[in-house]
């Protein structure tokens, strides 16, 4: 599973997400993340085809939407993704959000990953209770918990069971929808190391140990959320970064969904 992803949340199916997959593709980035509830599946699928970069070579994410929860309409869901996808399997599925059918979702999970239907299976947006629950019906611990992460909002209590349960944290809304870059902190240290605040951002994320999948249509910040791999954050400007955690949410709490 590579370290950065591409995320298509809001990214408009058709032309829009067709070329930013390309563009992303071409750039170098191999995983892709994308949802039923995105409702761009198949632009994400010509992307992929239309790069003419080989299939095994991508890491694809999709996830089954809440709706779609419970084992036999799981099994169903998987089978619409990867039709309009274009493909044939899955490198990762994903449970979208926690539910009352999670129990009923997973075993229809585990049962794509016996079958070979999928590569790895894994959960979205779990609370260590969610995470619990889930382990006691289950055969397969999920590899994967992809939530909203960022400095703001660290998870550090997800992230400790995480890692003490071999488990990958992955992180959504990663630039905090656009809200990172107003902070101060931010904004010294991106002139300090003389990089964007995205990838500063974004390399306070690998070094975490968090697989990121940061979003965009332009193709200069497409390119540019890459370059983080040519330099290090020191151990005390982690600190001053870990001090913007305030433990508030840009998005909706798992506990309390109405969707």
């Amino acid at each position: 599973m590579p370290w950065l992803g591409f995320g298509t949340f809001k990214v408009s199916d058709g032309k829009q997400v067709v070329d930013s997959v390309k563009e992303a593709l071409r750039l170098g980035y191999r995983h892709i993340d994308t949802a039923a509830v995105y409702k761009n599946e198949e632009g994400v699928g010509l992307g992929i085809k239309d790069s003419g970069i080989a299939r095994e070579e991508i890491f694809l994410t999709s996830k089954v939407w809440n709706s779609d929860q419970g084992y036999e309409s799981t099994l169903k869901a998987f089978e619409t993704s990867i039709n309009k996808l274009g493909t044939d399997y899955l490198d990762l599925y994903l449970i979208h959000w926690p539910k009352a059918l999670n129990r009923e979702t997973w075993k229809a999970l585990e049962k794509l990953y016996k079958d070979g239907c999928v590569r790895s299976i894994g959960v979205s947006n779990f609370k260590v209770h969610h995470l619990e629950d889930l382990k006691q019906v289950s055969e397969i611990t999920p590899m994967v918990n992809q939530v909203e992460f960022h400095p703001q909002f660290p998870q550090d209590e997800v992230l400790a069971y995480c890692k003490k349960n071999d488990i990958q944290l992955e992180a959504w809304g990663p630039l905090m929808q656009g809200k990172i870059f107003d902070i101060p902190v931010m904004k010294e240290l991106s002139e300090k190391y003389n990089k964007s605040i995205s990838q500063l951002a974004l390399r306070w994320d690998l070094q975490m140990g968090v697989v990121t999948i940061p979003k965009s249509v332009n193709p200069i910040r497409i390119e540019e959320n890459m370059k983080i791999f040519d330099f290090e954050i020191t151990s005390e400007d982690m600190e001053k970064i870990a001090s913007i955690n305030t433990g508030e949410r840009i998005g909706p709490d798992p506990d309390l969904i109405t969707f």
